[in-house]
């Protein structure tokens, strides 16, 4: 392996995606000088690092590439359309577009992202454009490192998603045909080592690596292992009639995906992804992990809040329109469900936050205290906490004490309260609050956040939707209201000093 020396300037294209996103932090973390580009460039200026150059550029515009690519050693091609009936135009004006770019420029190395799939099949169109993409990238005469994976399984892949809402919300699922075909899936952290370890690997020559995970497994026997460590039971009843088209149009129904992207990547199910040569595990030293410990890893991950990076953070994964990932109940963040809202205050942030910090207990919710009376009431009534709690003091809170039904999970003073939630439910809830000063003022978020246990859990948020978007609104709506009357003394008293 050869040593990568920290004047070599690495470049990152698909930072605001899935894997790019992951990828960054790891090549921050080993000092190499990183430069990243993306096509709107204040997506990425809060995510980097300070020795990290973001600059702005589209590879389906060659002019915007040159300056990009000038000083790099090796470039990082993790870029790939799946939805638009142009797609594979798209990545192949792309992929050409860089090619030239980076062999004018003096490129030493490409490292690219592909899709396992046997190139003596019929591919489907999504695959078969990866495969394009990896060969116009070799072709331009700069040494191409090209890794083929399988099913990516991390929380907030495109993957992962998709097996987590079935899983979750489908007691008996009707299953087709391409549940029962094989893939090698790989844990997100295993893919991102290989991704890494390509820029120590010392070959002048083009090379293609089939990486996967330690077992070949059907999406059938994925979503059992989901089940299992979910402790959920789920029946799947098997029948040859529904087409990819009609799988398509149905996750769309039941899933977070969109229908045309959920088709893109049935098409590709329905192909055999394993692999098929072992090179990668002769030439690197990551030994990837099975099918449990994968899953294991990335439901931990999504129980640390929300996961680091999701898909749908990529523009193109769901159109130009991020409204289209929003649906009624609230915002779907891999199995969670999210209600959030804010409000600008024109007074400093220690003010915005007082009335966060004196929520609850004697002083109330600042709207609806009669529901979150009855609340507590039906809770006590089924062997929960009630309200009977209140809080330690009405004035200061710390990580650990009570409030009512809800425990303090976490607190920063004048910053952020969050709250876990006790009383008894068909799945977790938590509530944050968090508090960021602005140019004329404080912005107040209020963020709940959903956990359903199966499809109980999801009719229980769906059927009382209604009622929590009302207390929610008028929750924030009255703290933003006692943060401005709270205000209003301390002005009135500066009046008076200056008319003094």
């Amino acid at each position: 392996m050869r040593e990568t020396t920290k004047g070599e300037r690495i470049l990152l294209t698909g930072a605001t995606g899935y894997v790019g996103g992951r990828l960054l932090p790891r090549l921050e973390q080993r000092g190499l000088p990183v430069r990243c580009l993306a096509r709107r460039t204040e997506f990425l200026s809060e995510r980097v690092g300070p020795g990290t150059e973001v600059v702005g550029g589209d590879v389906l515009r060659a002019e915007t590439l040159p300056d990009a690519l000038e000083g790099v050693h090796t470039a990082y091609y993790l870029i790939h359309s799946m939805s638009g009936d142009d797609f594979e135009e798209r990545d192949r004006t792309g992929a050409e577009n860089f090619a030239q770019a980076a062999r004018e420029a003096g490129v030493r190395r490409i490292v690219y992202l592909g899709g396992l799939g046997e190139e003596s099949e019929e591919l489907s169109a999504h695959l078969r454009s990866r495969h394009e993409v990896g060969r116009i990238l070799a072709a331009s005469g700069v040494p191409t490192v090209e890794f083929r994976a399988s099913i990516v399984i991390g929380s907030g892949s495109l993957s992962f998603e998709m097996l987590s809402a079935l899983v979750e919300r489908l007691p008996v699922m009707v299953t087709p045909r391409w549940v029962r075909v094989r893939a090698q899936p790989i844990e997100i952290n295993d893919l991102l080592a290989y991704l890494e370890a390509a820029l120590d690997l010392e070959t002048d020559e083009s090379r293609i690596y089939e990486i996967g995970g330690a077992e070949r497994v059907s999406y059938g026997e994925l979503m059992q292992e989901y089940a299992r460590q979910r402790q959920l039971r789920r029946w799947m009843l098997p029948v040859p009639v529904l087409t990819p088209r009609l799988s398509s149009l149905w996750l769309g129904l039941v899933t977070p995906l969109y229908a045309r992207v959920g088709r893109s990547l049935i098409d590709s199910i329905c192909h055999e992804t394993v692999v098929r040569d072992d090179r990668a595990l002769r030439d690197f030293a990551v030994r990837p992990v099975g099918v449990a410990a994968a899953i294991a890893s990335s439901l931990a991950n999504e129980d640390r809040e929300f996961a680091e990076t999701r898909w749908s953070d990529a523009i193109s994964s769901g159109g130009t329109d991020p409204a289209l990932f929003e649906s009624y109940g609230g915002q779907r963040v891999g199995r969670r469900l999210a209600d959030s809202r804010q409000c600008e205050v024109e007074v400093p942030a220690e003010v915005a936050f007082a009335p966060v910090r004196r929520i609850g207990g004697e002083n109330g919710w600042y709207a609806y205290d009669w529901l979150w009376r009855l609340r507590g009431f039906i809770d006590l009534l089924s062997g929960g906490v009630g309200v009977r709690r209140g809080r330690r003091d009405p004035a200061t809170l710390g990580v650990g004490d009570t409030l009512d039904w809800w425990r303090v999970e976490r607190y920063e003073p004048d910053r952020l309260l969050r709250l876990r939630a006790e009383m008894r439910l068909p799945g977790r809830a938590w509530l944050e609050f968090e508090v960021q000063p602005t140019e004329r003022g404080s912005t107040i978020r209020q963020t709940a956040e959903f956990d359903p246990s199966g499809l109980l859990g999801l009719l229980y948020w769906y059927g009382i939707y209604p009622l929590h978007a009302a207390v929610f609104r008028g929750m924030l709506k009255g703290l933003a209201r006692a943060a401005r009357e709270s205000a209003e003394p301390e002005r009135v008293r500066q009046r008076v000093v200056e008319a003094r």
